[in-house]
């Protein structure tokens, strides 16, 4: 089930934070529960992305994203992540995230998260996002312009171009497979 109680703790509790640009940094604070366990008694990938959106949502909510949503009648989706794992996270664990819009190109915003649990990196996930209205995607620039702040893109760095383009080649859709 997703962490609703979570996400409203996070939400009150940056609340009164100082807006950020664009490219600001929110850091946020979490704990493993025992609940966000997997068989071997460690932080589950897929809570981990969970855990990623307590910080990427009130990142939205600093930068004016959430409000443009709101007054325009968009969404925001994922369109792609990649995640490294480096460093187990075990239950009772405090772990802080960073989350950042490293920039963006004609259709997507890059977004990049990393945990850290006494000051090492256990993971890191750069994710592809779109903003969107009835009409499909909107562009990142008609963001920018709607909620007022930088309306071009800070360079990529080429880790995230490479990524870019290493996706680009991936097959869609994909073969099936034989049963």
């Amino acid at each position: 089930m997703y962490p609703f109680f979570r996400m409203t703790k996070e939400l009150y509790v940056s609340r009164n934070a100082d807006p950020l640009p664009f490219t600001g940094t929110h850091v946020s604070h979490h704990r493993c529960w025992p609940w966000d366990l997997d068989l071997w008694l460690e932080l589950n990938n897929g809570r981990t992305l969970t855990l990623f959106d307590l910080g990427r949502i009130p990142l939205a909510r600093r930068v004016g994203l959430i409000t443009a949503l709101r007054k325009n009648g968009w969404g925001l989706t994922m369109a792609g992540v990649s995640v490294r794992y480096r460093q187990r996270v075990r239950v009772m664990d405090k772990v802080e995230i960073h989350s950042r819009a490293v920039g963006w190109d004609d259709r997507f915003i890059y977004i990049d998260q990393t945990m850290w649990k006494r000051g090492e990196c256990t993971s890191q996930a750069l994710y592809r996002t779109a903003v969107t209205s009835k009409d499909g995607i909107v562009t990142p620039i008609r963001v920018m312009e709607t909620i007022g702040d930088v309306v071009e893109s800070p360079a990529l760095p080429a880790w995230v171009k490479n990524w870019i383009d290493a996706d680009a080649t991936r097959p869609w859709p994909p073969e099936r497979t034989a049963d």
